[in-house]
């Protein structure tokens, strides 16, 4: 019988169909043959899968279309010694239990997928020291890390970007690429709203002091509030950026003189909802609350919380595409790497209202 032997992606595989015109059950797919189904070259399957951005869109979808179609499963390690990729990304994530961040991962892998890419996943827990603990340990098995709103300090960072190519999100450091929400629009929107209707007492309810986006949210509600005629802003302290961490501050925002605050994320707010509502202080009769992100709780909880949100298409999009531009970078290049500023937008819903005359006193 004759046989033929080929070498794919590294793999020798046998090819006695291309002789006899059958394809036993058990073989596995080549790159051979999803690029005769596709019509284009073997070198153009191995781009499109590898490197989708280097190829064009009607291209993509037909090798795309072939390698499903065939059930075609690129053989990543031998790849790798070729390219020098493993087709491997990480994301590290402060806190899986909280949805903004459970949603934007869901992202993330999604487009990743469509990318030809696979996803490590990590949870740090908020400790800065786990987080470049992961980096360390993942680096060499990885093309590049996505580090979602590190906590770790701004040497360490740049050490940690000096050794495997690191996006940020939610935290921008010149020297390491970045994708970053609008704080400021996100404050404007926010503050605005309480405007005009009619609070001019704001509180500022913050998240972790070693939070880059609560100091970059805390500075854009000082300055914005300061601009806007009769406004006076109040900051009410840092607290921990968990549903207990809005039970928390609860009582010292009863305490103060505000009409209105607006809180570091949707967790707190909700501890701030429950708490109001154990002490009856009516919201928003007595006292309007803005936060951030827009999680699904935010429109199942009573009354339903008005929000800023980033888009998290956008902000995985944003993620790969800096990532793949940090990749092509040389590490010697003194090039400033990609930063990106992702528009925010507020949605008004029942946690916010006029201003009451009635002071925001527990009953």
């Amino acid at each position: 019988m004759i046989t033929a032997l080929d070498v794919d992606d590294g793999v020798l595989q046998t090819h006695r169909h291309l002789f006899t015109g059958e394809r036993p059950a058990t073989m596995r797919a080549t790159a051979s043959d999803v690029a005769r189904l596709a019509s284009v070259s073997v070198s153009t399957v191995s781009r499109a899968l590898s490197a989708p951005d280097m190829v064009s869109a009607p291209t993509l979808h037909k090798v795309q279309q072939a390698a499903e179609q065939l059930g075609y499963l690129p053989n990543r390690a031998a790849r790798g010694l070729v390219t020098g990729r493993t087709g491997n990304l990480a994301l590290i994530i402060p806190d899986l239990n909280n949805p903004y961040f459970a949603g934007l991962t869901k992202e993330i892998q999604e487009q990743a997928r469509a990318r030809g890419l696979q996803m490590f996943l990590a949870d740090s827990d908020e400790d800065p020291r786990v987080e470049l603990q992961i980096v360390q340990r993942i680096a060499a098995q990885v093309d590049g890390v996505l580090l979602c709103s590190p906590r770790a300090g701004t040497a360490e960072l740049l050490d940690a970007a000096g050794h495997t190519p690191v996006v940020m999100l939610n935290r921008s450091l010149s020297g390491v690429a970045s994708v970053v929400p609008d704080h400021h629009d996100a404050a404007l929107q926010g503050l605005r709203h309480l405007w005009a209707l009619g609070h001019s007492e704001i509180g500022y309810v913050g998240g972790p002091r070693n939070s880059w986006s609560n100091t970059a949210r805390l500075e854009a509600f000082v300055q914005i509030a300061a601009e806007l005629d009769g406004v006076r802003g109040r900051e009410l302290g840092s607290f921990q950026p968990y549903f207990s961490g809005g039970v928390a501050a609860a009582d010292i925002v009863f305490a103060s003189e505000v009409t209105a605050v607006v809180v570091y994320n949707d967790l707190m707010a909700l501890g701030l909802l429950d708490r109001a509502q154990r002490r009856g202080v009516a919201v928003p009769e007595q006292l309007s609350v803005v936060s951030f992100d827009d999680i699904p709780f935010a429109r199942s909880v009573t009354p339903h919380l008005s929000s800023i949100a980033v888009s998290g298409e956008e902000m995985a999009r944003r993620g790969l595409d800096a990532l793949t531009a940090t990749q092509q970078n040389s590490p010697s290049s003194s090039e400033e790497p990609p930063h990106y500023v992702v528009p925010v937008d507020l949605t008004v819903r029942d946690s916010t209202g006029p201003r009451s005359s009635v002071p925001t006193r527990p009953a």
